[in-house]
């Protein structure tokens, strides 16, 4: 909305021309994301409080977490709502790609909502029935998988990009479908798993938001596209503008929701960003990478999948606690130690995944 008005005035005053620049709105969308999520989130932990959405915590869980119970939650409505109005404002919204986007948010975040709303409000500690909260997902990353791969301006919709290798594309005909399907929800249930100590989820997706956004812009840019050898994606590039609203939502709301937080994301932030995430990869042509950009959240899933594995077949538990990040609480890590120590191998994830652009 904004950009289509600020634009609008370069032919009167050629300083408007600013306007029309992904790299400019991108930085205006981070600050602005930054700004809603950082002065809001006061208010919205009061009224928060005020009607009760709080915290509930399991007794089998790590004793330190007894003191979050009250703390409150559903705080992802502040980041998503911080996404949502920074890009309507910044971004152009004449791009499909925006849209996608956008619904794959609102879409997971909803679900999330859902969620939450039977955990908080109705008291069910089971929240959304798995049946129906996965075939939720599988549906909605159904639809999002179906409009990209009919896509007619799309000339790589059914074709899979292999890191470190400048030409090897494999394409999948009609089983891309299933398999976007696969990235799309398995990102959002990764950091959904993920979001259990303070800061850990929300620091871990700024940095994949980050890494995600230069491979973004380098795919819509024509020119750096050729020279470092990626896919060209005609229009992606504008995809940059909603990475920047979401690195700059996830910040401010990072403020208040570090150790010790004032208030949690709930599954309607988590698997909100973690839609996002695994669309903004299938969009991109960039499925494999992020399996190196979000490594943590690959990990912790793992690890999930592994304990429960292992308790079924042997009656044997492999870690102390299941997801990996409660494990080495139980083992006697601090909490800040264990959320700190990840956020660097995310980092360092994160860094070597920025590799497979030159590395072809």
């Amino acid at each position: 909305m904004l950009y289509s008005l600020f634009y609008s005035f370069h032919d009167f005053f050629s300083s408007f021309n600013v306007f029309r620049y992904i790299t400019f709105r991108t930085a205006i969308a981070a600050v602005t994301a930054l700004f809603i999520s950082f002065t809001l989130a006061p208010w919205v932990i009061k009224r928060l409080r005020q009607f009760s959405l709080t915290q509930r915590v399991r007794d089998d869980g790590p004793r330190t977490h007894l003191n979050k119970a009250g703390t409150p939650t559903m705080g992802g409505t502040l980041v998503l709502f911080s996404i949502i109005m920074t890009v309507l404002m910044w971004g152009d919204l004449s791009n499909k790609y925006i849209w996608v986007m956008l619904l794959a948010t609102c879409g997971f975040g909803f679900i999330g909502f859902v969620d939450d709303y039977l955990k908080v409000i109705r008291q069910d500690a089971r929240g959304l029935k798995a049946w129906y909260k996965f075939g939720a997902q599988i549906v909605l990353a159904l639809g999002i998988g179906l409009v990209l791969y009919y896509n007619p301006q799309d000339p790589y919709a059914s074709r899979l990009s292999i890191p470190f290798f400048k030409k090897w594309l494999i394409d999948m005909g009609w089983f891309y479908i299933p398999f976007s399907i696969l990235v799309v929800v398995g990102s959002s249930n990764a950091v959904n798993l993920t979001d259990g100590i303070d800061g850990l989820a929300i620091g871990l997706v700024g940095i994949a938001t980050l890494a995600n956004g230069a491979f973004v812009y380098i795919s819509g840019h024509s020119g750096f596209a050729r020279y470092l050898q990626v896919l060209y994606l005609p229009g992606t590039g504008e995809l940059t503008v909603f990475c920047g609203a979401m690195f700059g939502a996830a910040l401010g709301f990072l403020w208040y929701n570090s150790y010790p937080a004032e208030i949690f994301m709930g599954d309607v932030g988590s698997l909100g960003l973690g839609g996002a995430l695994g669309t903004l990869a299938v969009i991109t042509k960039h499925e494999m990478v992020l399996a190196v950009v979000g490594g943590i959240f690959v990990i912790e899933t793992v690890s999930v999948i592994l304990q429960v594995a292992s308790y079924k077949f042997t009656g044997k538990r492999i870690f102390k606690m299941a997801p990996l990040h409660h494990h080495f609480e139980l083992k006697g890590w601090p909490e800040p130690k264990v959320i700190v120590r990840f956020w660097i191998i995310g980092i360092i994830l994160a860094l070597l995944s920025l590799t497979t652009l030159k590395l072809r």
